[in-house]
């Protein structure tokens, strides 16, 4: 009885791994778009009330694909950061580079996450990752609290209090950063802004025509990020 639950459960596991695949698969070639159990069916060879069988909604299955992606780019940015030395601008380097390498082995998972939304699509009222959520935001606060007794030297006055940010997000971030201030929380907004603009542009696309070197253009602006908060990027 054992040995065909275990059976049971390992098939139901890959079939299920082998489900989120092909629809990532499918975003892929089609878009969001394209990601529907029905065409999800077609494409293993089964009917579609099997299909249903694993996943009850076709936002069940975004839900857990959008947990699964988001996951993974976290879980790949810690570790970049847990091998670099122990100083800010190694740590900061280290998180970025390991968040344009996630972004460019999984184009698809960054398009679902970061990029293009799944028409009609309604994510659980916590969201659809709320631990990769909160890792990845109190993860960049963090390193902004380090980096900012040197920073906010060169930074302008911009007058931020805390009600200029999201009730959700200072829930998230203030208990894990408690040394973080308004000001500092602003610019890991923009550190992340001008991260996340460079590793779309190239994901994307948009810089095919236009360099032969993407990954000296990125390294010349993560340079130029860390010289503006006063710190040295490695030669």
């Amino acid at each position: 009885m054992g040995t065909t639950t275990g059976r049971r459960a390992r098939l139901r596991a890959e079939t299920t791994a082998e489900i989120k695949k092909v629809a990532l698969g499918l975003m892929a070639t089609g878009g969001p778009d394209a990601i529907t159990l029905r065409a999800i069916a077609r494409e293993m060879g089964m009917t579609a009330n099997a299909i249903y069988g694993y996943f009850a909604t076709r936002d069940d299955l975004v839900t857990e694909l959008i947990n699964d992606v988001y996951t993974s780019a976290v879980d790949a940015v810690d570790a970049a950061k847990a091998e670099a030395a122990d100083d800010p601008a190694a740590r900061i380097e280290a998180w970025a580079t390991g968040f344009r390498t996630w972004a460019l082995d999984c184009p698809e998972g960054f398009r679902l996450v970061y990029g293009d939304p799944v028409p009609g699509y309604r994510p659980p009222p916590e969201g659809p990752a709320p631990e990769a959520a909160r890792r990845a935001c109190t993860g960049l606060a963090a390193l902004t609290a380090e980096a900012w007794p040197t920073a906010r030297t060169g930074e302008p006055e911009a007058g931020f209090d805390w009600p200029d940010f999201d009730e959700a997000l200072l829930a998230k971030v203030r208990p894990a950063v408690p040394d973080l201030t308004p000001a500092g929380l602003a610019l890991a907004l923009r550190l992340w802004g001008r991260l996340h603009g460079m590793v779309a542009l190239e994901v994307y696309g948009h810089l095919r025509g236009q360099t032969h070197d993407p990954d000296k253009l990125f390294r010349a602006e993560l340079a130029a990020l860390l010289h503006s908060l006063g710190l040295r990027a490695r030669a």
